[in-house]
């Protein structure tokens, strides 16, 4: 097996893949993108330079979810990403999308506007982001009333995909007291070995927060 991740600590779409990986003891060098010529290599495989990326003897596999897709498929471990039944693969999709789009992506609008020049930020953009956290916390208060995990069974690429959406989300938009499933949820993923894995190896890169890494996790 020749398996490269071309990843940062500190990025929440890369802990998605590194908690797949890491669950299964899946051997892979980590090319971490602030080696000397990490850049360059990744945009060999992927012109487009966004990571994480997944060469697999010179394959190049990208974007998240098809990554622990491709995992599941060609080196499979003994906890599966990607549950066998189709009808509960379907549902760890589905949450795994609903994480990513949701929760992942209204984070980073919210986390990332403050890199913009002044003039160029978007209020109006931040505010609907915070809107879409709010509905997304109310939405899996109810979803996931009753579970462990994400989807209805053991631990999978939802898990995954909700861990970073989810760590990143409270510091920029808190989820309130009054969704004790949400938040227990969340402190149980904390506290899976993977994820806490995945928390340690990026804090010493937590100063590139751009809105202050809060004093917490």
């Amino acid at each position: 097996m020749s398996l490269t991740l071309y990843s940062h600590p500190f990025s929440s779409y890369c802990w998605k893949v590194l908690i797949a990986l890491y669950e299964n003891g899946t051997p892979f060098t980590y090319r971490n993108m602030e080696e000397p010529g990490a850049g360059e290599e990744l945009r060999a495989h992927w012109p487009f330079g966004k990571f994480p990326v997944l060469v697999d003897n010179g394959n190049a596999i990208a974007e998240t979810s098809v990554i622990i897709e491709y995992l599941a498929m060609r080196h499979p471990g003994p906890h599966h990403m990607v549950p066998k039944a189709p009808a509960e693969a379907l549902e760890a999709r589905a949450m795994d999308r609903f994480f990513d789009l949701y929760v992942m992506n209204p984070m980073s609008k919210i986390s990332t506007d403050p890199l913009r020049p002044e003039a160029d930020r978007d209020a109006y953009g931040v505010a609907e982001a915070r809107k879409t956290l709010d509905t997304a916390y109310a939405w899996l208060e109810r979803a996931i009333d009753g579970r462990t995990w994400a989807a209805d069974g053991e631990f999978s690429m939802a898990d995954c995909s909700a861990a970073p959406a989810l760590f990143y989300a409270d510091w920029v938009h808190p989820i309130p007291e009054q969704y004790r499933t949400v938040r227990t949820y969340r402190a149980r993923l904390l506290a899976r070995p993977s994820v806490a894995r995945a928390v340690d190896e990026a804090r010493p890169y937590r100063h590139y927060f751009p809105l202050g890494a809060p004093d917490r996790d």
